[in-house]
Order: C-alpha cells, then sequence, then structure tokens
C-alpha cells in the first residue's frame, strides 16, 4: 500500500484514530493511539516513537534490573507501521484502525530485541535457501465467568440454557452453540479485518474453544493470531464474560495449547521439500524433525513463556517429550496422514499462551538447525507416549537456563535478545515467588 493508497483507505472509512501496535516479548499489545492526520504525517519522518525498555517489560509491569544482562539505555525506538497490516477495528463505535508496527533504531537497524524482528530473522535462513516455510496455527482457549476477585478459581460462562458446563464437551455442536451470540461476533470481527480462520470447535474442557487457521505464510499467521487474541478477548468483554488464553486456566480441566504445522515450499518450484520425487518423505523431513527433537527442550521457553505453561505440562494429555510418530497424539511431534504435497509436521508442546511470534521462529529455528546439520531423527513412537521421561524442562527457571546454554540458538537469535528474553522471564518468576498461595494458606497455616 502506497501512502497515497493509505491517505484514500482512511478517508473512505472515516478513521479517526489509528491505533500503532507492537507486541512486546509477551505478546501484549502495546503503542500509541494517535488522530489519524497525526498518524499520517508521522509516516516516513521517524515521528512515532517508543522506549526501547517496552521490549522487556513483564506482564506484572516491571523490568529486569540493569546488571542481571546486557545494558539498554533506553532509547528512543521508531514505529514503522506496516501497512499490509492495517485493519478497521470493528468492535469500537468510532471508525478506528489498527497496524502493526516494524521497529527499528534512530540509524535504521532493526531493534533486535522485537519479536517480529526475531520471526523476520529466522525467515530469513529459509529464504537464502530458496524456501518459503508454511504453518498453520491451532489455537485454543477458554470462555470463563468474569473473575473480580484473583483468589477465586475461574468457573465456566453460563450459557443460553441458563446453566454453566458442568461436564466435558468434546467436538458438542449443541455445547458451542451455547454461546453462538459470542462466536457470531467473532467471526464477524474476524472477517472485517481480514482474519483467515478456517473451523470452530469445542475442545475437551468445559467452555474450551479450538480455532484453526489456515496455512499461509509465518509472518501473515503470526500477526493475525496476536490479532485473533485481541479480537476474541474484546468480542467476550461485551458479552460480559471474559476469554482466557492462559495455558492451564482451571485445576481439573485441560490445558490450552497452539499446535503449530509446518511445511517448507520450494520457492521455484511450488513443491514441498519434505517430500521426495517418489512421493515419499524425503531426508530432509527427517532431518527437520531432528532438529526440532535435538532443540525443543533448549527452545521451550518460545513454546510455554509464563509461570503458568508449565501447569499444562502436568495434565495427563499434554505432552511432555520429544518424540514423533505418525497421527500420534500422545508425541511432541505429530505427522498428520496427508498426502505427499501436504506433508507436514506438527508441534504440540505450545501452549496458548505464547508470543505467536515467538513460538512460530523457535519452531522454525529448530527444524532449520536439523537441516543445517544434518541430524538423524530418533525412531518413530508407535506406541503411546504419556508414560514416557519427560523431554522438556519442568519449571519456566530451568527452560531460561536451557535457553541461555544453547549456543546454536544463540548463535542465530543474538545473545541480545535471548538474554533479554530470558532475564524479562525471570523478573516474573521471581515475583511469582513471592506471592503465598490460597494452597499455604490451607494446608500450612494451622498444620506446621
Amino acid at each position: 500500500m502506497t501512502f497515497e493508497e493509505l491517505e484514500k483507505w482512511c478517508k473512505d472509512r472515516r478513521i479517526t484514530e489509528v491505533e500503532c501496535m507492537i507486541p512486546d516479548i509477551s505478546g501484549v499489545p502495546r503503542g500509541k493511539i494517535l488522530p489519524t492526520e497525526k498518524f499520517l504525517r508521522g509516516i516516513g519522518s521517524q515521528g512515532h516513537r517508543l522506549p526501547e525498555s517496552i521490549f522487556t517489560q513483564t506482564v506484572t509491569g516491571e523490568f529486569p534490573e540493569e546488571d542481571t544482562w546486557v545494558d539498554i539505555v533506553d532509547r528512543d525506538v521508531i514505529l514503522e507501521p506496516d501497512l499490509s497490516t492495517i485493519r478497521p477495528v470493528p468492535w469500537y463505535k468510532e471508525p478506528t484502525a489498527q497496524v502493526i508496527c516494524d521497529c527499528v533504531y534512530p540509524d535504521g537497524r532493526p531493534v533486535d530485541i522485537y519479536a517480529r524482528q526475531i520471526l523476520r530473522t529466522v525467515l530469513k535462513l529459509y529464504e537464502a535457501r530458496g524456501w518459503q516455510p508454511i504453518i498453520a496455527p491451532e489455537l485454543e482457549f477458554y470462555l470463563v465467568q468474569k473473575n473480580i476477585d484473583p483468589d477465586l478459581p475461574l468457573v465456566p460462562p453460563i450459557g443460553k440454557n441458563g446453566r454453566p458446563e458442568t461436564a466435558r464437551q468434546c467436538y458438542g455442536i449443541d455445547a458451542v452453540n451455547e454461546f453462538d451470540p459470542v462466536f457470531e461476533d467473532v467471526y464477524d470481527y474476524c472477517d472485517a479485518q481480514g482474519l483467515d480462520i478456517d473451523t470452530l470447535n469445542h475442545e475437551a474442557g468445559a467452555a474450551q474453544i479450538e480455532i484453526n487457521f489456515l496455512h499461509g505464510d509465518p509472518l501473515s499467521l503470526a500477526d493475525q493470531v496476536f490479532l485473533f487474541k485481541r479480537t476474541v478477548r474484546q468480542t467476550a468483554l461485551a458479552h460480559d464474560i471474559y476469554a482466557t488464553f492462559m495455558a492451564k486456566p482451571m485445576a481439573n480441566e485441560p490445558g490450552s495449547s497452539m499446535h503449530v504445522h509446518h511445511s517448507v515450499l520450494d520457492i521455484k518450484t511450488g513443491k514441498n521439500i519434505f517430500t521426495d520425487e517418489q512421493g515419499n518423505a524425503s531426508p530432509l523431513f527427517g532431518n527437520f524433525i531432528a532438529g526440532l527433537q535435538q532443540y525443543a527442550g533448549a527452545a521451550v521457553l518460545f513454546f510455554a513463556p509464563n509461570i503458568n505453561s508449565y501447569r499444562r505440562f502436568s495434565y495427563e494429555e499434554a505432552p511432555i517429550n520429544i518424540h514423533w510418530g505418525v497421527d500420534n497424539r500422545s508425541c511432541g511431534l505429530r505427522v498428520p496422514n496427508s498426502s505427499p504435497e501436504s506433508r507436514r509436521v506438527e508441534n504440540r508442546l505450545c501452549g496458548s499462551d505464547v508470543n505467536p511470534y515467538l513460538a512460530i521462529a523457535g519452531s522454525l529455528l529448530c527444524g532449520y538447525l536439523g537441516i543445517e546439520k544434518k541430524l538423524k531423527a530418533q525412531p518413530e513412537m508407535t506406541g503411546s507416549a504419556y508414560g514416557l521421561p519427560r523431554g522438556v524442562p519442568m519449571y519456566l527457571s530451568d527452560a531460561a537456563a536451557t535457553l541461555t546454554a544453547c549456543q546454536p540458538i544463540r548463535d542465530v537469535l543474538g545473545d541480545r535478545f535471548v538474554e533479554a528474553l530470558c532475564a524479562t522471564k525471570l523478573v516474573e518468576y521471581q515475583n511469582y515467588h513471592t506471592v503465598i498461595s490460597s494452597w499455604e494458606r490451607e494446608h500450612l497455616l494451622l498444620n506446621v
């Protein structure tokens, strides 16, 4: 979109304000809201700025101590709107637009600790080989009653029948229809924003929903997941309930995941490099799987980025290993039944709470390293992998230490980014451990 086309786009829609957004390191939308005239004047003139520290703000609003990691001088960074991402914000009464921004320093260098730039870095590795990764996310979330007191557990919302769900309704049609007004708005809002969602179904948990996205370009899909999360949360609020993408929001219900399907095309031929001329799995497919097996443990901070993420791994049906199998959902890496043209591998380790840019970047990087190093995959798992030893870190602190020690990932993404991510998440980990839980008050207060 040219500047003239952007002006016309805003004028035709009578846009009065524009939200310039970025995902922070946790995937939280941050940025500035500008009158349309000021937004247009700032394009190309370095007029839209944010402090560099915004990229290491924790979910609790804190920042790492200056002496814990590579220094940030908190200089300005420039927001450069990616005009291909401009969309209306359909739930506002006042005509408003939103646009996702790239971030550069005043000298034009990309911000090396910005999640969207991290994904671009990984995609350039594929581009240099003449390849185009294709991904398809499957995103789960819960609808819950409003939770004003965070000390109280979450409970399912009341549907059209006047009652909350008390039993699991996996793939239940009528169970989804209980929340038709919510999902009708979600579909309308996604259509208005050009978000390519595919199927919707009820998942195993009470009022747990899964949305599948159509396969496509990784950066575009990361943008869509980022916008979709916001859309669902805002839609739920309009219906006086919450939508949550926490990985494990309720103790006795399944966790929520974001499974990511991967394939890779040769740009010149358009053919899937995971399939050979005879229609069989190619050596590159085995290398890609082997890379995920070798490096997913080190990259798990991309797939499980929050304190709560590791509670999901304790649920009996969540993958905790890095085995692979054909149509085997007990494995962390599943190869779905498909045609040779659609051969792909599904990373089942990611929780729904991920920053989609980092989760997709981390998964693609693991596979790429396997190809680069010509790694050999372990034998296929044909039985259940649920009872096998854990293959991923158990706590966020372990995940940060494992990532810190992984030199191949650091070599690609940069020491500065890895240290920034780990330091930010460790601040959250330390903050969590200052909280005295209801479990401690219940079981320890009068007994020890």
